[in-house]
């Protein structure tokens, strides 16, 4: 059944992504805002008045934070599926690499600290000076 729904789910996600970062969105929650805001010595500034912003920006802003998120997952797992396809596809690329992004946080960190040290120790090699400057910082 929720194999069913993805798609579904994507396509909605998707548009709702695009359209919420749209000028004209931006300006419909300002006007939102503005209005709730001049409407508020019509109802003296009662606690109804003050829960229905509150009650509206919690709820809009608890459906936009599983859109974001399945947004951010579809461009991170595309956008690894082309580092994937780009170390498979150049030669001399280190192909072990496929797939980390399974691994734990942990483990990257130490495949990252491992390939910085092999970078700095590597005397043979001329490194790019902003990749040194990069390492230094960390």
């Amino acid at each position: 059944m929720w194999k069913k729904l993805d798609p579904i789910f994507t396509a909605i996600a998707s548009w709702i992504a695009a359209a919420s970062g749209q000028p004209a969105a931006f300006i419909v929650a300002l006007a939102t805002v503005i209005v709730w805001a001049v409407s508020g010595p019509a109802f003296n500034y009662s606690e109804t008045w003050q829960l229905v912003i509150n009650t509206g920006t919690t709820i809009v802003t608890f459906l936009m934070v599983f859109l974001i998120q399945n947004s951010q997952n579809r461009d991170t797992a595309s956008m690894q599926a082309k580092l994937d396809e780009l170390l498979r596809a150049i030669d001399g690329a280190r192909e072990q690499f496929i797939g980390i992004e399974h691994l734990s946080a942990a483990e990257v960190e130490q495949i990252r600290t491992d390939l910085e040290r092999e970078v700095c120790n590597d005397k043979t090699k001329k490194t790019n000076a902003s990749v040194e400057k990069l390492i230094r910082r960390l």
